[in-house]
């Protein structure tokens, strides 16, 4: 009896199964041999003749040097206008030369006058500008390196197009340079310009007022002190007026906790209070003197303050942009062109071997993989209860 017991327990007991081991393995890829061949095979041919349909692509690439933005002889002159003329250097020299000109040649000005010089809309077959400023921004690639040399890059199906148009792109940007203000000195001289007509036209409005001031009521002496009151009170004044540019200048980039900031601050509190005391003491000089003496007196002393601070400012501006006119004519403003763009002899693009072999590795990888699906597929179709849970698996999957 135990016998025939043991015998009926035997088959309801686990069955244990095999584990799949690297021979299993191999043997598979041996059955499909000719799949995870043929496969990539089959790719290889279709890529390549892919890759002789497309068409070719040439690049043609040319490097410039920008001008080099130089220390100018005016830091001397600098310190005589204070903050604001500080402030105008110490910004310009702030910016990176080779971003500046890689901006103007990404510029809509340079775009469209490529795209008219090169009738770039019939090329790309388009009536819109837009369309054409897209097309030739992305056939070109510009660039700064970290060697300060910008290069240019145009990719296109024309061969001939393509060293023109990188070419056209120094021209248009040696143009545009001639009749902007690009380096320092070149907005130095600017900024001092604008100043200095500024303060030309503030100086004459102040000496036509005195001179109808002393037409009217006539001339109210001013003795030594009181005048050397008047150049002092000019003087300070004109240091608090560059010291607010200045101050209302940093506040967009600093803190009011950053060192700089608080140092012109409390420089600029000092000005203000020895004006102030200043003041101060004239005025009470001048309340001893009788009312239509005091008024006339008062009048006369302000429009030789304001003529003598004009006068002052205009002699220092003056000045420096004589230099910022001599920094500009000294410094190189010459975009020296490193390596001409040529006509390519060789494509860029298609890159058939690489096109040819991704597809092979990728359908090679897909072969395998298609051939253990296969295996698995047709083991689980011969066992029983493997195709009993294929077929649990497509009755879940149904949407019923």
């Amino acid at each position: 009896m135990n016998q025939e017991e043991t015998v009926v327990r035997q088959p309801a007991g686990p069955q244990k199964k095999r584990e799949i081991g690297l021979l299993d393995l191999l043997i598979v890829l041996a059955q499909y041999k000719k799949l995870i061949i043929g496969l990539p095979l089959v790719a290889a041919v279709v890529a390549a003749g892919v890759s002789m349909i497309l068409p070719e692509v040439y690049k043609a690439t040319t490097k410039l040097l920008p001008p080099q933005q130089a220390q100018s002889g005016a830091s001397a002159l600098l310190a005589q206008l204070g903050g604001a003329a500080g402030l105008a250097a110490g910004v310009a020299g702030m910016k990176n030369p080779s971003d500046v000109y890689v901006g103007m040649l990404k510029s809509r000005t340079v775009a469209d006058r490529l795209i008219a010089r090169y009738e770039l809309k019939k090329k790309y077959d388009t009536d819109s500008q837009e369309i054409a400023r897209k097309n030739l921004d992305g056939s070109t690639e510009i660039m700064a390196g970290k060697d300060g040399m910008i290069t240019i890059g145009v990719e296109d199906k024309d061969r001939k197009l393509v060293a023109s148009l990188a070419n056209g792109y120094v021209e248009e940007l040696q143009r545009l340079s001639r009749v902007m203000a690009v380096t320092d000195a070149s907005q130095r001289r600017l900024f001092f310009e604008r100043e200095l007509e500024t303060a030309k036209n503030n100086l004459a409005k102040v000496e036509m007022s005195l001179k109808g001031a002393l037409d009217t009521g006539g001339v109210v002496s001013v003795d030594a002190e009181s005048r050397a009151v008047l150049e002092t009170a000019a003087r300070l004044k004109a240091q608090i007026s560059a010291k607010e540019i200045e101050l209302g200048a940093m506040r967009p980039f600093v803190t009011a906790q950053h060192p700089e900031y608080r140092r012109a601050e409390e420089a600029l509190a000092s000005l203000r209070a020895e004006l102030s005391r200043l003041e101060g003491g004239r005025n009470a000089a001048a309340s001893g003197q009788g009312t239509e003496g005091k008024q006339a007196g008062l009048a006369n002393i302000q429009l030789m303050r304001d003529l003598k601070y004009y006068e002052t400012l205009y002699e220092l501006l003056a000045k420096q942009y004589e230099v910022a006119r001599l920094d500009e004519a000294k410094e190189p403003s010459l975009i020296q062109v490193l390596d001409p763009a040529v006509e390519p002899e060789r494509r860029t693009r298609p890159r058939r071997a690489v096109i040819v072999l991704v597809a092979t590795v990728l359908a090679g990888l897909a072969a395998v993989a298609l051939a253990f699906f296969l295996e698995a597929k047709r083991r689980a179709f011969t066992d029983p209860a493997e195709r009993a849970r294929w077929t649990e698996l497509k009755n879940h999957l149904r949407f019923k």
